[in-house]
This record gives C-alpha cells, structure tokens and sequence, in this order.
C-alpha cells in the first residue's frame, strides 16, 4: 500500500513537470508568434512606405518627363523659329547684295560716260574721252549712210575740238573721203596729206596717197598723179595700194 502512494505520488509529479513545460512551451510559441508578427508589420510598413515613396518618385519622374518634353518642344519650335529666320535673314542679305551689285553697276555704267576710255580704231590703241568718242563715231555713222555734206561738217567740228585726239588721223581720212565724194578735191588733198604728214606709218597713210593720186586725176593733174603714185611705190612698196598704183601708173597717159 505504501509502495503504492509512492507511485502514485511520483506519477503526480511527472505529471505536474509535463504540464508546466507543456505551458512553457505554449508561452514561448506565442511569444514566437507575437514577435513575427511584429516583424510582419514592421516589414508590412516598410513595403507600403517602400511602395509609396517609389509611387511618388514615378509621378515625380512621369512629370519630369513631361516638363523634359515640353521644352523639347518649345527648342524644337524655338530652332524652327530660328531656322526660319535665319532663311528669312538670308534671303534679305541676298536682297540686299544684288541691289548693292546693280547700284554699283549703275554708278560704274554712269562714271564710265564722264570718264576716258581705252579705244582701238585702225589697230592704234589710245585713250578717249567718252564725248570725243561719240563724237567721231556719229561723224563716221553718218558718212557710211552716204550722207556726205554733213559728214565733211561733222568730221571738220572734231578736228577743230580735239586737235590732239588719237582719233585725228582716221579723222582727217574719212573727212577727205567726204570731199572726195563731193567732188571737193582739192580740200580732200589737203585733208590726205594732212594724214600722212601726221602718221607715215598709219595704216591708212597708203590709201591716203592713192586717194591723192585719184583727186589730182579728175583734177587733170595727170603728171602730179603719176609723182604721187611713184611716191607710194617707194614708201609703201608691200600695201596693197602699191599695187593698185602700178596698175594705175601703167594706165596714165
């Protein structure tokens, strides 16, 4: 009987220890479960503040992006703006350059009247005053018309104008070829020796003794032909007025 209790009383025992650890562990588990939790809101929080401050940074991104595209476009306008000037500029200074060339042209057109020029008549280059050019070529425009009388007067005025003009030796020839048309031969004499006497090497100086010899002939002066066409045989051996005056000299009688 006494054995008995003893056991009884060490089964109570066992009993006992086995309950409080069975409520030991039950306080541990929770406490475990209370701290996960803790640690599950704590990480729920930080996610949600995680996830709230990257929504805020994409709509603070989404309107940097948008501000970025807005002055995208206002520099792309702004530089279409600027290219359309800039075309609008050039084509001004382009404006502006031709009229500078057609007023600089016109000025060096008007200067060109009042200045001297370089002229070439009968392969002698000289320099001319615009009004004495004009003049000689209204003179010598006139006498190719055939209109003589006022030619022999035109060419006259020149050479009382311009004394010393390069043009004086042409001058004289055209003003005795105008006399000699007119019938006018003794002047017209006059006026081809005056161009010899001027210019022995003037390419017109030839004719201007052959013309000599064809005044003299309807003058009668048929001895004074013949002199002044062996004369410009002996001056002039190789012009091609020689040769019409050997052919001429062979004739007169």
């Amino acid at each position: 009987m006494k054995n008995f209790r003893i056991v009884l009383a060490a089964m109570a025992c066992v009993l006992a220890i086995n309950a409080h650890a069975g409520l030991f562990e039950d306080d541990e588990a929770r406490k475990a479960i209370l701290e996960m939790r803790q640690r599950l809101d704590v990480s729920q929080q930080r996610m949600s503040e995680d996830l709230r401050k990257a929504n805020e940074d994409n709509a603070q991104l989404r309107r940097s992006l948008l501000e970025l595209s807005g002055q995208i476009d206002a520099l792309r306008n702004e530089m279409a703006q600027m290219r359309g000037q800039s075309e609008q500029v050039t084509r001004q200074l382009s404006e502006v350059q031709r009229l500078q060339k057609d007023l600089s042209q016109g000025l060096d057109n008007r200067l060109s009247k009042f200045e001297p020029s370089k002229v070439t008549v009968d392969g002698r280059e000289f320099v001319a005053e615009p009004a004495e050019k004009q003049e000689f070529d209204t003179a010598l425009a006139v006498l190719r018309k055939g209109e003589f009388a006022p030619a022999q007067t035109a060419f006259s005025n020149f050479l009382k104008r311009y004394p010393q003009s390069g043009y004086k030796a042409p001058a004289l020839f055209w003003l005795g070829n105008a006399q000699y048309a007119l019938r006018n031969y003794r002047d017209a004499i006059i006026n081809f020796r005056a161009l010899v006497a001027t210019d022995t090497e003037h390419v017109r100086a030839p004719e201007a003794v052959l013309a000599v010899a064809n005044c003299q002939v309807e003058l009668k002066d048929i001895n004074g032909a013949r002199k002044t066409l062996q004369d410009l045989l002996k001056a002039y051996p190789q012009s091609e007025a020689a040769a019409v005056a050997k052919d001429r000299l062979s004739k007169l009688k």
